[in-house]
């Protein structure tokens, strides 16, 4: 390729990555680090019953997701929509982000927020169907692990930089930028109104970057439930003549939440086992997205020298390694050292899990295989807190509750390891 040629590409991949810099804020900020805690201390009545009122929201978001986000993507498929589908679900996540900043600190206003939060994250998990299948839109099979890692990492720094941004502009200070003050809640309102601006002007450059994808040439049916019945036939399909790829999208999902689990609980392990004071915590979640960033970067080249598979098992049997030492070895250095390492190899698992996909994937329904591997996961993303909690319950201790995860990972790493690439594909 000239460079001549390889300008307009780079553009369109670097346009394309920059999403997920803007999108990280809805998934670090919002859903994990500050505005679900101000929902359930500041807004809720109690955080017991905030928490169980969100817990719902969620549940909620995630049904909808599991049911309906297969059929979006073959939709988009079919009509040649990937990228208007993917800007109007984005528009819904801002404005939902941007509603959050009504929200006051009183009771009252506990459904609105939870309400928003679950329509936003409904549709920030369309938008990343049709995100990950343009992925090959904007990469060729020599360097789609390369881009792959490159956007993971782009997501990690882009909510590393608005969490830093965050915290020292509207959350820690007394008066904050602008005089911004917690009376009414106004500095964490405030926050989820910079999100709503941060997702706004950072995916702004992949529609007007990156073409629209051609249609897959299927029929597309003006009856939506009529779109299940095609579903379930390519899925027949799928088992006949794809098996593989109905075996990855099962062992992926599953060691996909014991991913998901790290992240989720290792705030949560850090100050309870490991005595991390709440500005340790923070300081130690911007180190590990910086880390993990790091990582997807790496692991995405290596994707494109030896293959995803190879990268996604030699990343579990680190993570796996890396989580027993966490269960056995006591100190903060022990959770800084290991905890760190963890991160590293959570951002190559999951850069390889969207590439293998991609790399085998029928070209023209990347949006409905991607749209079954968010159903997938969703289907199993119980595995990480009930391996969590119920190892807690059985023996009493947050090192248990690690060890619950570490046994996620071990499960995911034993029903992957017999998944076979197709013929042609490294």
């Amino acid at each position: 390729m000239t460079l001549a040629g390889q300008a307009p590409a780079r553009r369109r991949v670097i346009s394309w990555a920059l999403w997920d810099w803007g999108s990280s804020a809805f998934n670090a900020i919002i859903l994990t680090f500050v505005f679900t805690v101000y929902l359930t201390k500041a807004v809720a009545p109690d955080p017991d019953s905030g928490s169980a009122d969100l817990g719902v929201g969620l549940t909620i978001a995630g049904v909808c997701v599991a049911l309906l986000a297969p059929v979006t993507g073959q939709r988009s498929d079919a009509g040649g929509r990937r990228k208007l589908l993917l800007g109007v679900h984005s528009a819904i996540v801002v404005l939902s982000m941007a509603g959050l900043f009504f929200v006051r600190d009183e009771p009252s206003y506990l459904l609105l927020g939870i309400v928003l939060v679950t329509v936003g994250s409904v549709f920030s998990e369309f938008a990343s169907v049709n995100y990950n299948a343009m992925l090959v839109q904007v990469s060729t099979k020599e360097n789609v692990g390369k881009v792959s890692g490159f956007g993971w990492s782009m997501g990690y720094f882009g909510g590393l930089i608005a969490l830093t941004v965050v915290l020292f502009a509207f959350v820690q200070p007394d008066v904050g930028l602008f005089g911004v003050t917690s009376a009414g809640g106004l500095n964490i309102r405030i926050v989820a109104l910079f999100c709503a601006v941060w997702f706004a002007v950072f995916a702004i450059p992949l529609f007007l970057a990156v073409p629209e994808a051609p249609a897959s040439g299927d029929k597309l049916r003006h009856n939506f439930f009529a779109s299940y019945v095609v579903l379930g036939k390519r899925i027949g399909r799928m088992w006949r003549s794809e098996r593989q790829t109905l075996w990855f999208l099962a062992a992926s999902a599953v060691y996909r939440d014991g991913l998901a689990a790290i992240f989720t609980f290792g705030g949560v392990v850090a100050a309870g086992t490991f005595g991390f004071s709440s500005t340790e915590v923070v300081v130690f979640a911007i180190a590990a997205n910086l880390v993990a960033g790091l990582g997807a970067l790496a692991g995405g080249r290596l994707d494109d020298s030896v293959g995803p598979k190879k990268v996604i098992v030699a990343s579990l049997i680190a993570l796996v390694v890396l989580g027993v030492a966490l269960v056995v070895l006591p100190g903060k250095a022990t959770f800084w050292v290991c905890g760190l390492a963890l991160t590293a190899f959570v951002g190559p698992a999951q850069s390889a899990s969207r590439t293998f996909l991609a790399r085998i994937v029928e070209p023209e329904r990347e949006g409905e295989a991607f749209g079954l591997y968010a159903t997938t996961g969703r289907a199993v993303s119980f595995l990480g807190p009930l391996a969590f909690s119920g190892f807690i319950g059985l023996f009493g201790s947050q090192r248990a509750g690690m060890a619950g995860i570490v046994l996620v990972l071990l499960a995911g790493l034993a029903v992957v390891l017999p998944v076979r690439a197709p013929e042609g594909v490294r």
